[in-house]
């Protein structure tokens, strides 16, 4: 028996990398005290083990965890569940069942891979009990089972452990190079960075230390080593790695004299968690493949299988949503939730029902919003301006002509200075890039026809699609709209064009235009909202009756939008809204890129598709809630700009609810698009899909928990951890 760690290498390294800050948390006496066993598990030893698996309860290694296992899964979930469960004894509980919850959904696992390995004659129960070591049996079931599980599983310590080097490699260059530039700038980034692909497992992957068998040419042509690193910053990271995990009794004083990194046992517990994570995946993924035949045969026959399940699901889900959103606001604040796994099926009854509006009944619908805000300067003019908005109709539509003057002068300027000299850098000069690669390999991006703008962002992304996740809503080929100079201390020195709103109109069709792959795919018209004058009072109002006052009369909010234009797709269907190759789904794409490079308004960058536009009254500003309300009455890639106290909005249609209320989103599938990658159907048959395998997969693990976690299989020994438990 021996004690294992419950926890997998990234949280545990996790834990090690923040350990400083929780120092005096916890007080333990000594080492021993952190080896007494607080929990053992063997589900053989229940009573309907043999029942059910017959002779392989050699099969089982017993799980064994100690005070150690607590304390280390305590500094990784503490942030994430310390407010959940009131106190750190409770959490201390918590960990202990999961721990053993985890344990026995494990061995359960292994068994039952095992036993089908042995009947298709892919596996054999005595070669299994000839493996010596606990490592040797997994990897001989997963071989079994996968092809690429080992593998994966290597990769991922070997992964985790070079990301914690080079975090504690870049502190150690940071701090011996003082003098160099530290970026200290914030600006909201696409989610998705640098993620590596789920199935993406490198050919040739090992650790970096700086020690013989682990020099740099040793981690292989995948890992990506910091900027400016070298033997001896190396080995002081991993002398500092060494140091916090025997601070925190993950290793013994004999392990911390080793430089053979993969002879830890720290790491070889990382190891074999690994392992037992890729199992329970091959287990569930068993069970789901299962439950997906049992899901295309339900309510059906032939290829009307899955259409006929998925139609009767958003049957079910349709009513649900017909009961939930019968108020507006109800609707409303289901649509600040939509997601990837949440959808709008149905919209509540609108008084704009009896009255069509520029051909459609539009009602709801979802706005990206590009400020281009006042100067500081500009801003304290806007405040002197504000004594024209009293009650005599003449100040107040001098207010708008007053304000107008300002918004001529607007001139704003590309916003991601932070990508370049932030906490972390982002950008990368795409001329380099494209310096020694073929045609095909290069990058061809938007620089607006000048030379000087040749900086992106997010390389990995960009150029290693085969690696990395490509990010979502995002096309990443619109370069930093200025010039660019990278100085001596790693710095950059920017030097922005400044755009005024015609500009940045021009700017904004031009990208579009460039995204959908040329040609003019953009209209649009400029009013006169710039025009006014202080002496045409009469401008903004509906009437020109002077007899009433500003509190009897209706501003005429059309006069306050200065362009409206339109996307034209090839593709227009509503269906095709996530479908990547799409001329919708890229046109939103570039103009989610096109906020990140300009808008001031942060907000609107968390927000899965944009501002949720209401069909009544909503909180925003009354000249943005007029231009968002009638944009999307006109639909998807509609675009407005309206002038505002913040400066001028340049609102883009994302999607809109097109329709009388009370009528489906989606009123009859397309059973073509229901296999249909990026259609409506699509991600709604995966939505429903999913929710099932999960429900399933749930009550599968709530099953076994039932039957194996019992007290024959599990033995707790409270004593041992009875300081944690009592800590408030």
């Amino acid at each position: 028996m021996k004690s294992k760690k419950i926890i997998c290498a990234a949280v545990a390294v996790a834990m090690v990398m923040g350990a400083a800050s929780f120092a005096g948390c916890i007080v333990t006496n000594t080492e021993e005290d952190i080896k007494q066993t607080i929990a053992t598990v063997n589900i053989a030893n229940n009573k309907s083990f043999k029942e059910k698996f017959g002779d392989y309860a050699s099969a089982i290694n017993e799980e064994v965890f100690i005070k150690r296992d607590m304390i280390t899964a305590y500094y990784s979930v503490y942030y994430q569940y310390a407010d959940q469960v009131g106190s750190a004894g409770a959490l201390f509980d918590l960990i202990k069942d999961n721990l053993v919850s985890n344990a026995v959904v494990t061995q359960y696992a292994t068994v039952s891979l095992l036993e089908d390995g042995v009947k298709s004659g892919k596996l054999s129960l005595d070669e299994f009990k000839s493996k010596q070591s606990e490592t040797e049996k997994y990897e001989y079931i997963i071989n079994g089972v996968s092809e690429d599980g080992v593998k994966k599983a290597k990769y991922n310590v070997c992964y985790i452990i070079n990301n914690t080097l080079d975090s504690l490699e870049k502190d150690i260059i940071k701090e011996d190079k003082k003098d160099d530039y530290t970026g200290s700038g914030t600006r909201a980034t696409p989610s998705g960075i640098d993620s590596l692909k789920e199935d993406y497992i490198p050919e040739n992957y090992g650790v970096y230390t700086g020690y013989d068998g682990y020099l740099l040419d040793n981690a292989g042509d995948e890992y990506e080593p910091v900027e400016g690193t070298n033997r001896n910053y190396r080995r002081q990271a991993y002398a500092e790695f060494i140091g916090r995990l025997q601070t925190n009794y993950l290793i013994s004083s004999k392990d911390a004299e080793t430089t053979d990194v993969m002879e830890l046992t720290y790491v070889q517990d990382s190891y074999v968690s690994m392992l037992e994570q890729v199992l329970i995946e091959e287990f569930n993924e068993k069970y789901e493949k299962q439950q997906e035949e049992i899901i295309s045969e339900l309510e059906g026959e032939g290829d009307d299988a899955i259409y006929t399940y998925v139609q009767d699901k958003y049957n079910i889900e349709f009513v649900k949503q017909e009961k939930e959103y019968a108020s507006a606001s109800d609707f409303e604040t289901a649509m600040g939730g939509i997601s990837d796994t949440k959808f709008i099926l149905y919209s509540p009854s609108t008084e704009s029902d009896t009255q069509e509006i520029d051909g459609t009944y539009g009602t709801y619908g979802y706005v990206y919003n590009i400020l281009l805000p006042f100067s500081s300067t500009q801003n304290i003019e806007l405040k002197t301006l504000q004594g024209y908005r009293d009650n005599d109709i003449i100040d107040e539509s001098g207010y708008f002509a007053a304000r107008n003057k300002l918004l001529k002068n607007i001139l704003t300027t590309d916003q991601r200075e932070a990508w370049f000299n932030g906490e972390k850098e982002y950008s990368f000069n795409a001329e380099e890039y494209n310096k020694d690669k073929e045609d095909a390999q290069k990058l061809a991006y938007y620089n607006g026809g000048k030379d000087t703008r040749n900086y992106l962002f997010f390389e990995n992304n960009l150029t290693r699609k085969d690696k990395y996740e490509t990010l979502d809503r995002y096309v990443g080929l619109y370069s930093y709209n200025g010039k660019v100079e990278k100085n001596e201390n790693g710095s950059y020195k920017l030097i922005p064009e400044k755009l005024g709103i015609d500009d940045m109109l021009a700017e904004f069709s031009a990208y579009i235009n460039f995204v959908l792959g040329g040609g003019n795919h953009v209209d649009y018209n400029a009013g006169d909202a710039l025009n006014a004058t202080e002496t045409n009072f009469d401008k903004y109002y509906e009437t020109t009756d002077f007899t009433k006052t500003t509190d009897d009369k209706e501003i005429d909010y059309s006069k306050l939008v200065y362009a409206t234009g339109k996307v034209n797709f090839k593709e227009a269907a509503k269906e095709k809204m996530f479908a990547e190759t799409s001329d919708r789904y890229l046109a939103m794409s570039a103009v989610n890129e096109l906020q990140y490079a300009y808008t001031t308004d942060t907000g609107v960058l968390s927000q899965y598709i944009g501002y949720t536009v209401s069909a009544y009254d909503t909180s925003y500003i009354k000249e943005f809630e007029y231009a968002a309300q009638t944009a999307i009455r006109s639909g998807a890639g509609t675009f407005k700009v309206c002038a505002g106290d913040y400066g001028w909005h340049l609102l883009y249609v994302t999607d809109s609810f097109s329709f009388r209320g009370g009528a489906n989103y989606k009123p009859v599938f397309n059973k073509a698009n229901v296999e249909a990658e990026g259609t409506f159907e699509n991600r709604f048959y995966n939505w429903v899909k999913d929710s099932a395998l999960s429900s399933e997969t749930g009550k599968r693990q709530a099953a076994i928990l039932k039957d194996f976690n019992t007290d024959e299989a599990v033995k707790v020994y409270k004593d041992a951890y009875k300081d944690l438990a009592g800590l408030k």
